[in-house]
């Protein structure tokens, strides 16, 4: 497997484009199964679980007609399998979005229980309780879950609690159901609009997204779907802690600042000097940072996927903060490797009190998922001497080369096999 070695201590300097978001670009790859044609989707990010889903599409009979850049081209006419296989779905949590687009295309689906980063449990029982009101038989049997569905009738739909993945797979659904859904406690993610938009582009009638309710009124069909996926926010995000870590001066560009407010807030709380325009963000070098407390919230709280690159940042901050998961229970673990390399960090269930430290120092360290790698990357860029990271595979799965991006603002950053 591959390692990240950093030399670290260096200020990044320059500017750095974010690409588009993966965990916008996803669900659109599901949806095109709701479509018979040429789907076109411009801004793809090229990282792992991109691929996954493409390969995943295409068992179900999808071809990919160009994968050119950042444009990809996939014809869904040939859709005809409604099982989608274990040994993909197993690797990635966001194939259950296959779940949907079956059975509003197919009447079938037969989908095994999905995988992904080792953060918590994430049941999708939320998902299942929607497809049940839909009219879907739903069984799960031996690891898969298998639905049936003559046709979905709309159906008022109330999520006991807030989920993005069901939010996205209940609206594709719903988009080919015969009459009205109206979906409650929806989640207002970014992408979760973004899908919204998208399928209306295509013919759909959603409204309200970005709001808790969402009501979406069934078509017969939907014509393919063609976007540009919107930049990722938490890609965005990570390189402004990273400048604000390294004490660097560092233009995040192609970002959507209103999509990270929550974040931008916490920073400037912190200390961190921000420039923001339209559709950048500039970190400016600044002192030592004042530690604050952060509470992870769906949006638009602060997101839970830049949890772990802010606890980075505070392991330097002056004082103590404390961080208050609240979205999954097992996301602390980059803690324990973070205190090797000299941070104080206390555990108590879900919540983290972190003593800010005058340095860290480089170590050899294990990334355990991919917001945890990010984090450890961006601790070893702050920290005196060197730090190896294994298991990187977790960063390919939604940061585009992140070493290389890094190395052109001045880390001193290389992979080996």
């Amino acid at each position: 497997m591959d390692k990240i070695i950093i030399e670290g201590g260096r200020p990044l300097q320059g500017e750095v484009t974010v690409g588009g978001a993966k965990n916008a670009v996803l669900p659109v790859l599901a949806a095109t199964l709701l479509t018979s044609g040429l789907n076109e989707i411009r801004g793809v990010p090229r990282v792992r679980d991109v691929n996954t889903m493409i390969a995943l599409l295409t068992a179900l009979g999808a071809r990919v007609e160009s994968f050119e850049e950042d444009r990809l081209v996939i014809d869904t006419t040939g859709v005809r399998q409604h099982e989608a296989p274990y040994d993909l779905v197993s690797t990635m949590r966001a194939s259950c979005l296959v779940l949907g687009p079956l059975l509003a295309r197919l009447r079938r689906a037969r989908v095994s229980l999905p995988g992904g980063c080792a953060i918590g449990a994430r049941p999708i029982d939320l998902h299942l309780k929607g497809f049940r009101a839909l009219g879907a038989q739903i069984v799960l049997d031996e690891g898969y879950v298998n639905g049936k569905a003559y046709r979905l009738q709309g159906a008022h739909v109330y999520f006991d609690s807030i989920t993005v993945t069901g939010t996205a797979n209940l609206m594709m659904a719903a988009a080919l159901a015969d009459g009205e859904t109206v979906l409650e406690n929806t989640a207002r993610e970014p992408e979760v609009v973004f899908l919204a938009d998208v399928l209306n582009q295509a013919g759909a009638k959603i409204s309200g997204q970005g709001t808790d309710v969402i009501t979406i009124q069934g078509v017969p069909v939907l014509k393919p779907l063609d976007g540009r996926i919107i930049p990722d926010r938490i890609e965005a995000g990570t390189y402004i802690i990273a400048g604000a870590i390294t004490g660097g001066e560092v233009e995040v560009k192609n970002c959507v600042p209103e999509h990270l407010e929550a974040l931008i807030h916490k920073l400037q709380e912190a200390g961190v000097v921000l420039q923001v325009s339209a559709n950048a963000i500039q970190v400016k070098p600044a002192g030592r940072l004042n530690a604050v407390n952060i509470r992870t919230h769906p949006h638009p709280g602060f997101p839970t996927d830049l949890q772990a690159q802010f606890m980075a940042l505070m392991t330097l901050a002056g004082g103590q903060s404390v961080i208050l998961e609240n979205v999954f229970e097992n996301r602390f673990m980059h803690a324990a490797e973070l205190c090797r390399m000299g941070a104080a960090i206390t555990l108590e269930g879900h919540t983290a009190i972190v003593r800010g430290v005058s340095e860290l120092g480089g170590a050899p360290l294990m990334a355990t998922d991919l917001r945890a790698s990010a984090s450890l990357v961006l601790a070893a860029l702050a920290a005196r001497g060197e730090s190896v990271i294994s298991r990187v595979y977790h960063i390919d799965r939604g940061y585009e080369k992140m070493e290389q991006k890094l190395s052109r603002l001045g880390a001193s950053i290389r992979r080996v096999r």
